[in-house]
């Protein structure tokens, strides 16, 4: 029998430990063969490197071992450009302030605009403001509202982390990052891969005209989604709205 008897502790399976060392070596590679030059992820790439596989490997660790860290938490997400006008990025800060002290820990892209809003509305009373942010080329700078940061080089990884990050969703109005996560989400949850939780679009004005499309051409002109599915979000249009619909249907 492949086990290994510890002296204070359960028989735990060889593989076990043999996973934990390999991961503890991949975690290292991922640090130590990372170029300085990095060549762009190509759709078919001629040969694998290994260097890349053992960085995706390390942000996965890393990614993990942060968001593990908190019980209670909502994930905000909208754009990070200043065209929206102020008032999407003032209901942002001031629902995340509410939030935060009521408990939830407030996790963001990281970046600025809504999301840096968010941030400090949770950073300013005192709670926990976490940014898993994404290196572009176009360098992104982390705004002074954070109280845990991480960085990842892969947008898949940052991703995942935010998926699995949080008991709530809130999507503030944004571009393709923030149309992208939002579909993303409600697949998950619609395909059974995560369990269902709460998904609040923010804003009438600009989420309306999608949710329109979404419900007289893809559900009733094509039958491509069923009628629950559209069940999956909710929309509101006020921070109090937002606020009290979270209270009464998110837990840890």
């Amino acid at each position: 029998m492949n086990e290994d008897l510890t002296r204070d502790g359960p028989i735990v399976p060889k593989s076990i430990h043999e996973t934990t060392e390999r991961l503890a070596q991949v975690v290292h590679e991922g640090g130590r063969t990372m170029p300085e030059d990095q060549p762009f992820l190509v759709c078919k790439p001629k040969k694998i490197e290994s260097w890349r596989i053992f960085k995706i490997m390390s942000e996965f660790v890393e990614g993990f071992d942060i968001i593990r860290k908190y019980g209670l938490s909502v994930s905000f997400f909208g754009s990070a450009r200043a065209s929206f006008g102020d008032d999407s990025y003032e209901r942002a800060e001031e629902l995340a302030k509410r939030l935060s002290q009521k408990g939830f820990a407030i996790i963001t892209g990281g970046s600025a605009g809504i999301m840096q809003a968010a941030n400090k509305g949770a950073f300013e009373v005192g709670g926990a403001s976490v940014g898993p942010d994404v290196s572009l080329p176009d360098a992104q700078t982390y705004h002074p509202y954070l109280t845990e940061k991480v960085g990842f080089d892969h947008f898949f990884v940052r991703k995942v982390m935010l998926t699995y990050a949080s008991e709530v969703y809130i999507y503030f109005p944004g571009g393709f990052g923030t149309l992208d996560e939002f579909f993303e989400i409600i697949t998950l949850v619609q395909t059974k891969k995560i369990r269902k939780v709460p998904i609040l679009l923010y804003g009438k004005n600009y989420w309306g005209p999608l949710l329109s499309f979404i419900e007289k051409t893809i559900y009733e002109g094509h039958a491509a989604i069923d009628k629950q599915d559209m069940e999956l979000y909710t929309l509101v249009d006020s921070v109090d709205e937002a606020y009290d619909f979270i209270i009464a249907n998110v837990s840890c």
